[in-house]
């Protein structure tokens, strides 16, 4: 990872104990010319993984003040990663439908997504996928940060 082209990395993840069920969310900030860091963490009661996933990397972004900052985002999920820089533009083609010529079905998160993407406009951003409990520092302290919100929200 060549952070030097970067302003900001942005570490996410999510986690859900059951799928529906209480989630959490944690996101490391780090702004690569000072080495200073944020950590952020937020839950709901009843969610699933993939709004989670979405919501580290939203928060995240939202908390960036500055804008057209050049960003990259940190994830061990597919389905943000992939979403972002393969599937979004047949899913806006196809006013968020999903499948060839959208005959698949509504995208799921649609309201996740669109808050994702208007974030994104905002700076210019890269996703990178890493494999997740893998060993990578940031992303295992983001896991941690992510149960242990979504143990707040279940008690």
């Amino acid at each position: 990872m060549m952070v030097n082209n970067y302003d900001v990395l942005l570490f996410g993840d999510g986690a859900c104990s059951g799928n529906p069920g209480p989630g959490g969310w944690g996101t490391i900030l780090r702004h690569v010319a000072s080495g200073d860091e944020r950590r952020l963490s937020g839950g709901l009661a009843d969610t699933t993984n993939n709004r989670m996933e979405l919501m580290a990397v939203i928060e995240g972004l939202k908390a960036i003040k500055k804008k057209g900052l050049k960003i990259q985002v940190v994830t061990d999920s597919q389905y943000v990663s992939k979403g972002m820089t393969e599937w979004l533009p047949s899913w806006q083609k196809h006013n968020w439908r999903k499948g060839p010529r959208g005959r698949s079905g509504q995208v799921k998160n649609t309201d996740l997504w669109k808050q994702l993407v208007a974030l994104c406009d905002e700076h210019t951003v890269d996703f990178q996928y890493v494999r997740g409990h893998s060993g990578h520092a940031e992303n295992e302290e983001c896991d941690r940060l992510a149960v242990e919100a979504a143990a707040r929200v279940a008690l």
